[in-house]
């Protein structure tokens, strides 16, 4: 069972955060009592509402070797694209119609000022002319850069740290340190940005006590979005073959999230595509009735798709445009829950702003 002495809340006796003993309890005990705590405690914090975020993957193109990615610099096989400015609003705009508030604009890392500044005006562009929220995902980049972001209209910046054990990060990572991604995530804090990370599950050489430390990691880094998903093999990189490190137990990624909602009640946490393609057609599903809270349909348009894959049997590759806002919704209200309107700003920040 769950460690009798933590609370919904987040805390344990005397106000003491979750310590390692009671988050491995969590993971390690009764699985649909701790999807049932998780939800309830999902429903106490941040309701039921699911915020959708669509996702534009505006550029496969990267500078970075990530030994498990499938648009790593280093594969042959993707054709490199970036879109055009002018399609992308197109897509923004379709997105305000598709009931989506957030833009989540995604790409490779290429750190170059003329990319950091197109970057920037697109966002001043699209919050001129539309209501969208944006989030950026483009790996890490210099403080000032986020800045001119942040200036331009950013509202948030996703940056997984992937693992919280350096030695793991660095082989997954030849171009980066974990200190390093770190100190962006530290940077993006000190701007006011709403900042999300997270972390992959079963990655090779990972053990229950990686994952134990990922959690309290997410807790001790206090994000406003967590997002998690497991190791999927990607057959063009050095990690081609190589199984998840929980393959006997994959619900391990479903505790995982429930662990996190109960741990840090107030995060946003998508369901990500990636439990759809290890649990097809209800992955997304059970990771909403496990904790999660945010949907992100894929907006990317369909003739990108099949080379932004950084694992394979991505879903919703072969889908129109717009499909996948249709089917987010459908599958939103089929498990009871309704679509978030406003921008779904994290409560915490929303909090501290109240301060």
């Amino acid at each position: 069972m769950p460690p009798s002495n933590a609370d919904a809340s987040g805390v344990v006796e005397g106000n003491q955060p979750f310590s390692r003993d009671d988050v491995r309890a969590l993971l390690l005990g009764p699985r649909n009592a701790l999807y049932a705590r998780a939800d309830a405690v999902r429903r106490e914090h941040v309701g039921d509402a699911v915020y959708l975020r669509g996702i534009v993957e505006f550029s496969n193109i990267c500078a970075n070797d990530c030994i498990y990615c499938g648009i790593r610099k280093s594969n042959p096989n993707p054709h490199r694209y970036s879109i055009a400015d002018d399609e992308i609003m197109e897509v923004a705009r379709q997105m305000q119609r598709w009931g989506q508030t957030t833009i989540v604009l995604q790409s490779g890392e290429v750190d170059a000022a003329v990319q950091n500044e197109r970057i920037a005006r697109l966002i001043e562009r699209i919050k001129r002319e539309t209501g969208l929220a944006v989030t950026m995902s483009a790996g890490n980049r210099d403080p000032a850069v986020y800045a001119r972001w942040r200036d331009a209209g950013m509202d948030r910046y996703l940056l997984r740290f992937e693992t919280s054990d350096p030695a793991i990060f660095a082989r997954l990572h030849p171009d980066c340190s974990l200190a390093a991604r770190v100190a962006c995530l530290e940077a993006l804090r000190s701007l006011g940005v709403q900042v999300g990370s997270g972390f992959m599950i079963g990655v090779p050489g990972e053990t229950i006590e990686t994952l134990i430390d990922n959690i309290l990691m997410v807790r001790d880094l206090d994000l406003d979005m967590v997002g998690i998903g497991p190791f999927i093999a990607h057959p063009d990189t050095p990690l081609a073959g190589e199984k998840n490190a929980y393959a006997d137990d994959p619900e391990i990624c479903f505790a995982a999230i429930a662990t996190l909602r109960i741990v840090d009640p107030c995060l946003r946490i998508p369901a990500t595509t990636a439990f759809d393609a290890l649990f097809p057609n209800t992955g997304r599903d059970l990771a909403l009735q496990r904790g999660a809270d945010v949907f992100m349909p894929n907006a990317t348009p369909s003739r990108y798709r099949k080379d932004y894959l950084l694992y394979p049997d991505k879903p919703c590759v072969d889908e129109g445009d717009g499909n996948c806002a249709g089917c987010a919704t459908a599958r939103i209200w089929s498990i009871g829950r309704f679509v978030g309107e406003g921008p779904g700003h994290s409560p915490k920040s929303m909090a501290k702003a109240a301060e």
